[in-house]
């Protein structure tokens, strides 16, 4: 076996150890991944753009530090990904999701994942695909197309971090960045069959400019997507921290790593099999409510619960677009400030349901957007009600499971579940609540369904308890082990 297919299966947490300890060397565990990249991306459309001239001769630093006994970072030498959407490192491409017009705008801005997994010791070497402007739960664009599942190609990886999960998945890297402002880093967890953890608000800083507080509307996060949870907490230990030019930043310093040690027994789960109005793919149910009751092997007490939510699913998605739309609007007109006009020579670098909800938001009113917020209130508090009572509340994921891959830009979900009609774009998706609240949410692997494709399950926290999220995502994880199923990923002919 290669070096390259043989790190395919180490933990992050294994493979930092080795490094520090000298059996393995940042050149080498760089060059393995460079190889693994080279091998496996082009039937899978994971990464589009690759750093990785760079990327070793920051590993040649990095093994310099090592042999001379400098002070490590906790990832030091660790290969990663930085998604092409907002995220940013000087020198490289931001596509801002594919959109064509603008293929060729290098950044020299540093985003703050980028600077905190730096400062960590990790070596950025390329980034990963998403939709434009990361505007629908899967993965697709019209210039760089679809991401393939490495569970089966012919399938989406969900989005919009959807690239980051499937070089995870398929051993690329054991670490990538996920971007989270609807489930974006917990859908293609679920579709892609690996862990993603979006923390607190708060907890992992943002820095947006020029509108420090756009993040809120709705809370929007960056967080790690591995494949185990302690890799996750590793990671989560990295990026998390106070910042002081992001207001919602945290002040605290926890480690997050004992949490994966913390025992369950006596805690009190709460389980919403669809979130109180999603319709839900039967084999999803399935798996969902066979997988939940393994937390009361480790002694919880797991009780099915009604949240509470008043609204149909269709005006919940239609709530997120409303709130999230405007950001973008904003976004858009700062570029055509600096001399770019996306929305007006370039309009078909964007799907149609993007454009639809543009128009829609340059119609909104400061009294439209406060009572969207009342809506927003009434979630929050459906879902506080419940973690008064409940140490967590666990739903699925996903409504269904992954689609098939377009063949002309624009995958998007499914628009009928059971019977019952949902928004493509996101209203199968039970993640897009916690952004309204911003609650810590996870989604781990739960099971494969009958055609052998992954089902996430998602575990909520109350505000701030990224630790008990932790701990219970680990109990999950010691009672049903999915590591198995990255080597059938790793193993299969593309």
């Amino acid at each position: 076996m290669t070096l390259a297919n043989e790190l395919a299966y180490c933990s992050l947490t294994e493979l930092t150890r080795k490094i520090s300890q000298r059996e393995l060397s940042p050149v080498e565990v760089i060059n393995a991944f460079i190889d693994r990249v080279e091998t496996r991306n082009p039937s899978l459309n994971a990464f589009v753009c690759q750093d990785f001239e760079r990327a070793l001769e920051e590993a040649q630093t990095a093994e310099k530090q090592l042999m001379a006994g400098d002070a490590l970072g906790p990832l030091h030498g660790i290969p990663v990904a930085i998604k092409d959407l907002f995220s940013s490192k000087p020198g490289t491409p931001m596509t801002m999701g594919g959109v064509r017009a603008l293929k060729d705008n290098i950044t020299q801005h540093r985003c703050i994942f980028t600077e905190r997994i730096e400062q960590a010791g990790a070596i950025v070497i390329g980034k990963t695909n998403s939709p434009v402007m990361g505007f629908r739960g899967t993965c697709d664009n019209y210039l760089f197309g679809p991401s393939r599942n490495p569970f089966c190609p012919d399938k989406n990886t969900g989005g919009s971090s959807g690239g980051a999960a499937a070089t995870v998945a398929d051993g690329m890297l054991p670490l990538a960045e996920g971007t989270d402002g609807g489930g974006s880093i917990r859908i293609p967890a679920s579709w892609c069959g690996v862990y993603g953890y979006k923390a607190a608000y708060g907890r992992v800083p943002s820095l947006s400019r020029p509108n420090a507080f756009a993040s809120d509307t709705p809370f929007s996060f960056s967080g790690p997507i591995t494949r185990t949870v302690e890799d996750a907490a590793l990671a989560l230990n990295a990026l998390a921290g106070y910042h002081p030019r992001d207001p919602y930043s945290i002040d605290d310093d926890t480690d997050f790593l004992p949490a994966v040690k913390r025992s369950i027994r006596d805690w009190k789960i709460a389980y919403s099999p669809n979130f109180d109005v999603f319709p839900v793919d039967p084999q999803v149910s399935r798996i969902i409510d066979a997988q939940v009751k393994a937390f009361e092997e480790e002694g919880a007490h797991v009780e099915e619960v009604k949240i509470g939510i008043g609204r149909p699913q269709q005006e919940l998605s239609d709530l997120w677009c409303r709130l999230i739309i405007p950001r973008n609007i904003t976004g858009l007109d700062a570029a055509k400030a600096g001399g770019v006009d996306l929305l007006g020579e370039h309009h078909q670098d964007f799907p149609a349901e993007y454009l639809r909800w543009i128009a829609v938001g340059q119609h909104l009113s400061a009294v439209d957007f406060y009572k969207d917020q009342e809506i927003r209130t009434e979630i929050y508090d459906a879902i506080q009600s419940v973690l008064n009572d409940y140490d967590l509340l666990v739903t699925p994921t996903l409504a269904c499971l992954p689609v098939d891959n377009a063949n002309d830009g624009n995958t998007v979900g499914p628009s009928e579940i059971n019977g019952e009609q949902v928004d493509p774009l996101i209203g199968w998706c039970l993640t897009y609540p916690l952004n309204f609240t911003g609650h810590p949410a996870a989604s781990i692997p739960a099971g494969l369904s009958e055609e052998g494709l992954p089902v996430g399950m998602q575990i909520i926290g109350r505000r701030y308890a990224d630790a008990e999220v932790l701990a219970a995502s680990a109990a999950f994880e010691r009672l049903r082990p999915w590591q198995e199923s990255y080597r059938q990923c790793a193993e299969r002919v593309l």
